[in-house]
């Protein structure tokens, strides 16, 4: 038993990440069920009362702690109704993302709920730190997704150093061997999630499983179109075509201080529409999310079979 561990009650220290799109109810369970923890964004859910559904489906099914992603940033305007159902329901911990969790943090610690944040480099570490947070997930540039800017061997060991709590990597990790690399680094646990793309409890696309599977690690670019913000995507033809950067309008209003909140709402509204179309449907507009992790992907199996290949 490690600090994560103990932590969130798990068998082993691994989180499988919350993935825009591709998480479900489902993969939850069977991840809670088999010794790690799972987690799931928020924004999968289209209302209020559908997220409930499953929550309460998740609590109900699951052997160990269920976990919710909250972005908290203005470009998520659900943030506050989604932050107040996840506590009211009682979840075990939340994830949070792209912006400050104070008011997370403020709302979870009077109920028990573990609170977690992405960072990707020391000095937001210890404003969280001394916010209250749990525990810290350090988003290396290995990650897929939103990724961060310094390497595991980087960051892994400067937050070990200068943080008193867990210290848990993102990114990077496909199999045994690059988990045990973290942990040799001081992480105390893994939060894991491209390999879990091509799962069979996942519901995403056979196209975009089979690209987990067909593309490598070669084949992931950063692309700015999708949320305004970098994110590691497949570089399929259809975006070798339309590029990776925004436009230059589009730059030049980010840049704006009256407009940016907006065109940023804009982007990330636009653009996750464009990947959930992909997604879940076979269309040449083939916008898929995923990390380099995605080499170890070699065939579309059951979601227990990949957690065995991490820990057996």
């Amino acid at each position: 038993m490690n600090s994560l561990t103990k932590l969130l009650n798990i068998e082993y220290p691994i989180i499988m990440a919350p993935m825009f799109l591709v998480s479900n109810s489902k993969m939850v369970i069977e991840a809670c069920n088999n010794g790690i923890a799972g987690a799931i964004p928020a924004l999968n859910f289209r209302t209020d009362a559908d997220f409930r559904v499953a929550i309460k489906e998740m609590k109900a099914n699951c052997n160990g702690p269920i976990g919710i992603n909250l972005i908290v940033n203005k470009s998520n305007p659900k943030v506050h109704q989604q932050l107040k159902t996840s506590v009211e329901l009682g979840v075990d911990f939340i994830l949070t993302s792209l912006g400050s969790p104070k008011a997370v943090i403020e709302a979870c610690k009077p109920k028990g709920i573990k609170v977690l944040c992405d960072v990707t480099d020391l000095k937001f570490a210890k404003k969280v730190e001394e916010l209250g947070a749990d525990a810290v997930v350090a988003v290396n540039n290995r990650a897929g997704g939103h990724k961060g800017n310094m390497g595991p061997e980087e960051l892994i060991p400067l937050l070990v150093a200068n943080c008193s709590i867990p210290v848990i990597s993102a990114g990077g990790v496909g199999n045994k061997a690059e988990m045990e690399a973290m942990l040799a680094l001081g992480a105390s646990g893994v939060s894991v999630g491209s390999i879990f793309i091509a799962s069979e409890e996942s519901q995403v696309s056979k196209e975009y499983k089979e690209a987990c599977v067909n593309y490598g690690a070669k084949d992931i670019v950063m692309s700015t179109k999708i949320s305004g913000t970098p994110c590691t995507v497949i570089n399929t033809p259809y975006v070798a075509k339309i590029g990776t950067k925004q436009s230059w309008l589009e730059r030049i209003l980010s840049k704006n201080k009256k407009l940016k909140k907006w065109v940023k709402m804009f982007t990330f509204v636009k653009g996750m529409k464009s990947v959930e179309k992909a997604a879940f449907g076979a269309t040449y507009k083939t916008v898929w999310v995923a990390g380099t992790a995605i080499e170890n992907t070699k065939k579309i199996l059951p979601l227990k079979t990949i957690i065995d290949s991490l820990v057996k």
